[in-house]
């Protein structure tokens, strides 16, 4: 049995994958996501959502996603994994994704004009918008950042016939700012931070609430929250990872609630909770000597 089982959750409230219905709206986040809805129905092109590992871009990707799906007008794309080899296999997989049939024997010249025959069919002459989402853009190599640019200039008078959104990490900012004829086209730009002490008991308290805790206190003392902000220094992933270990030591030492001392005790690394304990199965708590590293990156 799973620590949240015998907390009265229903689910996992501090898993790290990318659940938008976990997706805790900050002011950054909630910032970002309205700037996004804002540019994409005007259709002013190209998008860049920065930020440090584990800031919620993804996650903020996946709720944008969730907003977008059910827009009759908006046809929706994404691109998870955006590393190619060469310009002609990225032509093919915007193809792909746009369900183009293009002959096995295409140059990137055919691909490249098929796409936009595509663009202005469904922006022009269907009205629609068409949005193309790349998630770790930091790893786009420099061709694909130049086709992307081409793609950017079909247009109308009005409006670009290509939404593209690039979410990626702080390594993509110095390398897009040198393409001048890249960086211009970026009608808006954002940066994720991470969140401040009031937003991390919110978040931990939303996510609590999402997962069917019905309590009528906080799992978490105020204190033992500052103290979790400081070590995790607000990072939602981290803020995740730590709480999901302390939810299993709450249970493990049947406490009611998670205090300042089983967090510093946490972050000593004195011990690190595991369902082993849970199951009744021997090995519920390892000890850890000095230097002991890893012990808060295992996810359950």
């Amino acid at each position: 049995m799973s620590y949240f089982n015998l907390l009265g959750l229903e689910k996992e409230p501090f898993s790290t994958s990318p659940d938008p219905s976990f997706f805790f709206l900050s002011k950054e986040h909630k910032a970002a996501l309205c700037r996004l809805q804002i540019a994409i129905a005007l259709r002013r092109g190209l998008c860049v959502i920065l930020g440090d590992v584990g800031t919620g871009k993804t996650t903020l990707s996946r709720k944008f996603a969730t907003l977008l799906k059910d827009e009759e007008d908006v046809l929706f794309h994404m691109i998870l994994n955006p590393y190619f080899q060469t310009e002609k296999q990225f032509l093919s997989r915007l193809a792909t994704l746009f369900h183009l049939e293009v002959s096995s024997r295409a140059t990137a010249l055919d691909y490249m004009e098929a796409i936009e025959r595509h663009l202005f069919h469904c922006g022009v002459e269907e009205n629609k918008t068409v949005v193309l989402l790349v998630d770790e853009a930091q790893i786009l190599p420099e061709f694909v950042l130049e086709t992307l640019r081409i793609l950017l200039n079909y247009e109308t008078n009005e409006y670009k016939m290509l939404q593209l959104v690039l979410v990626g990490q702080m390594e993509l900012l110095p390398r897009i700012s040198r393409m001048e004829n890249f960086w211009d086209r970026i009608a808006m730009k954002y940066v994720l931070n991470p969140l401040d002490v009031d937003e991390v008991k919110e978040m931990l308290d939303f996510r609590l609430q999402q997962a069917g805790y019905q309590g009528g206190t906080s799992l978490f003392t105020n204190e033992a929250v500052r103290r979790i902000w400081e070590h995790t220094q607000g990072y939602p992933r981290k803020l995740a990872q730590f709480c999901h270990h302390s939810l299993e030591g709450l249970v493990m030492y049947d406490r009611a609630v998670v205090d300042e001392a089983l967090v510093d005790r946490l972050i000593a690394g004195e011990v690190k909770p595991t369902d082993s304990r849970l199951s009744g199965e021997p090995g519920a708590a390892v000890a850890f000597g000095p230097g002991g590293g890893g012990r808060l990156d295992t996810q359950g």
